[in-house]
């Protein structure tokens, strides 16, 4: 059986969405945990959208975001932060009283630029997509666990990829050809 050309370069697939996903959280999670003005911030949102104890809440979104970023750029604990993150994104799209549009334009300033307020439920619906991504694929190729495992030899031999068939009672077996 021939194997794609780009068979090993898809080990490699989930990288730029970790760090992406990543680098969000973890610029969102900062002023929540480290900023007076970013938490208290957020201790109003929450409040206003009627979500219990928001002091405490925001703490931990703030945690969830801020480290729950590193460990997606590391590729550590991949599945686990992307499920939890593309819950918190599931009920901000629910929650928060915004329009569907990525960019919201409140209107011009005096130079005639634009003037922007907050994001719309797109935003959320992006991230909930790359999470649920993440969370099927897991972390890929370059990920510190498989790093440290010694799995980059495995990724770039030339051996072919081994591939997955049912044996017969249905369970999925790993031959290689």
């Amino acid at each position: 059986m021939d194997h794609e050309p780009n068979a090993r370069l898809m080990a490699f697939a989930p990288l730029p969405l970790r760090l992406m996903l990543g680098f969000g959280l973890l610029f969102h999670g900062y002023p929540k945990l480290f900023t007076a003005h970013g938490h208290e911030s957020f201790v109003g949102v929450l409040g206003q959208v009627g979500l219990p104890a928001p002091v405490l809440v925001a703490y931990l979104l703030g945690g969830l975001e801020f480290f729950g970023g590193i460990l997606l750029m590391l590729g550590v604990a991949v599945r686990i932060v992307s499920l939890l993150g593309g819950v918190v994104m599931l009920v901000a799209a629910l929650t928060l009283p915004a329009g569907f549009s990525l960019l919201d334009v409140t209107g011009m300033t005096e130079n005639s630029a634009a003037r922007f307020g907050m994001d719309g439920y797109e935003v959320s619906l992006l991230y909930i997509a790359g999470f649920l991504s993440l969370a099927v694929s897991g972390p890929g190729a370059w990920s510190l666990p498989r790093i440290r495992r010694g799995g980059e030899k495995a990724v770039s031999s030339d051996a072919p990829a081994p591939t997955s068939v049912p044996d017969e009672d249905g369970q999925q077996d790993e031959v290689d050809e």
